[in-house]
């Protein structure tokens, strides 16, 4: 029977990579955050979502930030 994956920890993404990313809409820096697995976007309100370590850059694919 298949184990809960909403527990396992997230891939590391490669801070290389992390380095260079921008959001996709305001060109502005992202911050990552490691327990949620995403990079937030505080001008956009936006967070991309990173699956099996590859940040998923596409804005109808990220969560709207509350607040």
């Amino acid at each position: 029977m298949p184990t809960d994956t909403a527990a396992s920890p997230p891939v590391p993404v490669d801070p290389r990579l992390l380095e260079i990313l921008v959001c996709p809409l305001t060109k502005g820096p992202l911050d990552y955050d490691r327990t949620a697995g995403e990079l937030i976007s505080r001008k956009a309100g936006l967070a991309y979502p990173i699956r099996d370590g590859i940040p998923i850059m596409l804005p109808e694919e990220a969560r709207k930030l509350e607040g």
